[in-house]
């Protein structure tokens, strides 16, 4: 069935009657071929098509959004893999129940049967807590799967994640979601009382979640209604899903990359997008103001030096007015920015720069451009030869200002974009004259 849906174990408890269980778990599929959606990890040509179909079932970590079928699919496998499910959240679970699920896993062991432990949320688990599961993992006492809405790749231990393959979990589609709804409708014996635009409107407000789709129909299928609704008459009665957005989580860092690149890759109506985006799911403004001045010192540079001005005029202007009114001029600035000339020439420099630094970072200033206070560092030669530039025809000596060994390089090279073309006049300019100079 259709992806989803995460709720723990119904062992000890005698079912519900059917017409009184939510809809999500009554429509919770029974095998991993009613799965809606996740074709990319079950297929023939999936990694856990395969694995099943080798008989070689691995210890996981399923990452994704919620509402795609984590919990279901872990115990979906438990069952086609005979082995004991046993589900305990991160959130809720210390060392000491840690340690009871482990002692009856070894026990189950002794008595021929694996058990695969699902722990959801495992992110939520400390870098000790962690590795508590690799001893258990390497004996065969349990086959792991984690879930996580955060990238592992930050959240989980490097030994957990070697012995552990990641699956990547997508949002379901809203073609997917249709395929949902309509098992809905099938088990409820009715249609959704929706037009068809109403009925599109339904399945954008689950925003990807399967679950969160299933309690809306269950809402809307509550509901004692005369002909179909319209989207307008479903909005007054229904609120929109906030959009999912983590303020410290991985959907923070994907957003923000995305108006990044989208600034830098000059699409104003994308980087307006995203940044709305961004406002819609509740990020800091202040935030957003420091990124995108941060954009105009590595994406446009001196290309445009005004670009940088206008972020922090932008920036200034929020801070006085706040928020709803400051925030556009926010946005006017990533529109300032997305329409600017592009140029990392000055952000490259500077790394180069950094380097050589560091390579060189115990050569001495040459002596002539040093200055010499004293008697004892005239004697030195300190200052000796400098020539005074103001002095000099174009007012350029020309003369060498690295440390001696360390052959001139070529740190900045402007390109032939916005005001960095007259910089690289400018440049070439002085290139000329500096081998006149040290010509003569």
């Amino acid at each position: 069935m259709a992806d989803l849906f995460d709720s723990g174990d119904t062992a000890g408890g005698e079912a519900a009657p059917a017409k009184t269980r939510p809809l999500a778990d009554r429509l919770r599929p029974q095998t991993l071929g009613e799965v809606i959606g996740q074709t990319q990890i079950l297929g023939e040509d999936g990694p856990l098509g395969a694995m099943l179909a080798a008989g070689s079932l691995s210890s996981l970590i399923l990452w994704g959004p919620p509402g795609v079928g984590k919990t279901t699919i872990a115990r979906l496998l438990a069952a086609e893999s005979d082995l004991h499910f046993v589900q305990i959240s991160a959130i809720f679970t210390g060392v000491p129940d840690l340690k009871k699920v482990f002692e009856a896993a070894r026990m189950r062991r002794g008595n021929g049967q694996g058990t695969l432990l699902f722990v959801d949320e495992i992110h939520r688990f400390n870098k000790a807590q962690q590795d508590g599961f690799l001893p258990y993992m390497e004996d065969g006492t349990i086959l792991l799967i984690g879930a996580t809405t955060e990238n592992p790749s930050f959240e989980l231990n490097a030994a957990l994640l070697s012995r552990s393959q990641v699956l990547v979990l997508a949002r379901l589609s809203l073609a997917e979601l249709e395929r949902l709804t309509q098992r809905a409708e099938q088990e409820i014996g009715r249609p959704l009382p929706l037009d068809g635009p109403a009925r599109e409107a339904l399945l954008e407000m689950a925003d990807g979640d399967g679950r969160a789709a299933l309690n809306l129909i269950e809402q809307v299928m509550a509901w004692t209604v005369a002909g179909k609704l319209t989207p307008d008459q479903l909005a007054t009665r229904l609120m929109r899903r906030a959009a999912k957005y983590d303020k410290s989580g991985d959907e923070h860092y994907n957003l923000i990359s995305a108006l990044h690149k989208s600034v830098r890759g000059s699409d104003p109506e994308a980087a307006l997008y995203w940044f709305a985006r961004m406002l819609e799911g509740g990020e800091d403004p202040r935030y957003l103001a420091r990124r995108i001045t941060r954009m105009a010192v590595e994406d446009i540079g001196l290309a445009d030096p005004q670009a940088q001005t206008h972020c922090l005029h932008a920036w200034e202007t929020y801070e006085r007015l706040g928020s709803p009114e400051g925030e556009l001029a926010l946005g006017q600035a990533v529109i300032y920015l997305a329409l600017a000339p592009k140029s990392n020439a000055g952000y490259a420099a500077y790394k180069m720069a950094r380097q050589l630094a560091k390579k060189t970072g115990s050569a001495p200033p040459p002596k002539h451009i040093l200055n010499a206070p004293t008697g004892l560092m005239k004697e030195q030669g300190y200052g000796a030869g400098y020539a005074y530039d103001h002095d000099a025809e174009d007012g350029f000596s020309g003369q060498n200002y690295f440390p001696e060994g360390v052959k001139r390089p070529v740190i900045y090279s402007p390109v032939e974009r916005g005001f960095e073309r007259e910089l690289k006049k400018r440049l070439e300019y002085f290139a000329k004259l500096r081998l006149q100079r040290q010509g003569n």
